[in-house]
């Protein structure tokens, strides 16, 4: 049983929209509230983890590490949703690291839970339907954009998504307000780092992007746009 500021917290999650504070309130977490300090890790890739994440507030980066060690970004979760949705399946979360980019706070459900509470709750089931669609098509976009654009149109089309997940508007254009490292980034695309630094260049010589302090400011959406369906001119 919880209440207070957990349960206000748990409403705010966009997959519990459709319950009650009293149907959230009794609910069988396996545990209510977990804070973790930014950097640690959640889960590692030999973890069987059969657990649905609520995120109440915070960022986690959730990713994969090839043998030679080089990281790919799965997705990046905001605070007021879920994560670890392979956990509903039989593989679990293993294969998989998650890491906390900020201090943040979670509730854990277990598999089990998660099952008994879609069949009680049919709506619960079909928001987590739409949130796993979203996600997919998600990475879908990003796995075009792999075989089929150079890394400044890649960087290009992942700053349009992260300003549409979390860009504010401004008198100047658009900003994002968390600061992705250069490494962050390229896991999310495919890249190094190395080429990430590259293809920022470009873009600010485009007066397309501003970067500062590991801030992004996007100056005009519409040639933003262009670089990432097209690419870049090329300079003669």
């Amino acid at each position: 049983m919880i209440a207070g500021e957990d349960a206000r917290l748990l409403s705010l999650v966009d997959v519990f929209e459709p319950l009650s504070a009293e149907e959230i309130e009794d609910i069988s977490w396996s545990c209510a509230s977990v804070r973790l300090r930014a950097g640690e890790v959640l889960f590692g890739e030999d973890d069987l983890n059969e657990t649905l994440f609520v995120l109440k507030n915070g960022r986690v980066r959730v990713y994969r590490r090839s043998p030679e060690g080089r990281e790919f970004t799965l997705c990046v979760v905001e605070g007021g949703t879920v994560f670890g949705e392979v956990a509903l399946t039989s593989r679990g979360t293993r294969g998989a690291y998650a890491h906390c980019m900020e201090d943040s706070e979670l509730s854990i459900l277990r598999r089990a839970d998660v099952e008994r509470l879609v069949l009680r709750k049919p709506e619960v089931g079909l928001s987590l339907i739409r949130l796993l669609s979203e996600r997919l098509s998600a990475y879908e976009r990003r796995l075009e954009d792999l075989g089929l654009k150079e890394v400044p149109a890649r960087l290009a089309s992942l700053i349009l998504l992260l300003i549409e997940r979390e860009g504010i508007r401004t008198r100047a254009g658009y900003k994002i307000p968390t600061r992705y490292t250069h490494h962050h980034l390229g896991t999310m695309i495919g890249a190094n780092r190395e080429a990430v630094t590259r293809a920022f260049t470009q873009l600010r010589e485009t007066e397309t992007v501003e970067t500062e302090n590991r801030l992004i400011r996007v100056r005009d959406i519409e040639a933003l746009e262009r670089a990432a369906a097209e690419g870049l001119p090329v300079r003669v």
